[in-house]
């Protein structure tokens, strides 16, 4: 069980850091068209055509995660856990390979464009590495703890601060609405968000993962 639990993890790894490297390649191309000198503001907006076709690439980029952890996993708990490191890894492998490439980001406070749907995205690398730190740490636990006779058992309390630390970081990545639909300069962005939404995903995981060992427990 443990050799195949690792060659799975083995896989999924290899897979994100390579599908990171392909998404930097993208955006190599795209900065070299549009932002040559990196990302500044205010944005410079895209052609509604290549925009249309960032957003399908986005939308398939979360499709073929999901199905990776998907076909990894063995059951839903296990496919979860799969999910996550795949994200986190590809996220951090991502920005590996621009710095790799571009010699971008020179520091994790530079700002980015993070994704565009519904609405675009931004805030300093250092957030979504952070988020990913955490993507690949407790993706990893719950998928090792479910690929055997391990029970991951998350209750309300858990629903409720996952719910809520996950609407802190994207209203922290989308809230700046003046900066990237109408031209402005953005805002100082919400750290303070940002580390309370992480510490909301902490309390979750400790949460479920207690009542994993206890079964019996509410």
């Amino acid at each position: 069980m443990k050799r195949d639990h690792f060659l799975r993890m083995t896989g999924v790894a290899l897979f994100a850091v390579a599908f990171g490297l392909v998404e930097a390649s993208v955006v190599v191309y795209l900065r070299a068209l549009y932002s040559p000198g990196g990302v500044a503001f205010p944005l410079a907006p895209l052609p509604r055509a290549h925009l249309d076709v960032e957003l399908c690439r986005e939308a398939a980029t979360m499709v073929m995660l999901a199905a990776l952890g998907w076909l990894a996993g063995k059951n839903r708990w296990n496919r979860l856990g799969f999910f996550l490191v795949s994200f986190g890894v590809w996220d951090l492998s991502f920005y590996a390979w621009l710095r790799l490439f571009l010699g971008w980001p020179a520091s994790l406070l530079d700002w980015d464009i993070l994704f565009l749907l519904p609405v675009p995205w931004i805030g300093p690398v250092l957030a979504p590495v952070s988020v990913a730190v955490i993507m690949v740490i407790f993706g990893a636990m719950i998928a090792a703890r479910t690929s055997g006779t391990g029970r991951f058992r998350p209750g309300a309390g858990s629903w409720v601060l996952a719910l809520t630390g996950t609407g802190g970081i994207l209203i922290s990545f989308m809230r700046d609405t003046h900066a990237t639909l109408y031209g402005a300069m953005p805002e100082p962005y919400w750290y303070w968000l940002l580390w309370l939404s992480l510490a909301c995903y902490g309390a979750a995981m400790a949460i479920a993962w207690r009542r994993g060992e206890h079964p019996g427990h509410s």
